[in-house]
């Protein structure tokens, strides 16, 4: 699934992503709205990653979505 899929399904996806990644909250998402960085950055937050740890991840979670 690429990028654009996943923004323009954002409403499903993001329960996808709050079910990877646990400690994002409504509102963690809500912000990201389908935003790549937007999610990136609350990733980055919230477990303390890098900016590059938190791209390979969504990289990896895009490719299992």
């Amino acid at each position: 699934m690429n990028w654009d899929q996943i923004q323009g399904n954002w409403k499903i996806m993001k329960g996808k992503a709050q079910e990877n990644w646990g400690e994002l909250t409504d509102d963690d998402l809500d912000k990201a709205e389908g935003n790549r960085d937007q999610l990136e950055g609350a990733i980055q937050r919230r477990y303390g990653k890098s900016k590059e740890e938190a791209r390979a991840e969504v990289d990896r979670w895009m490719a299992g979505s």
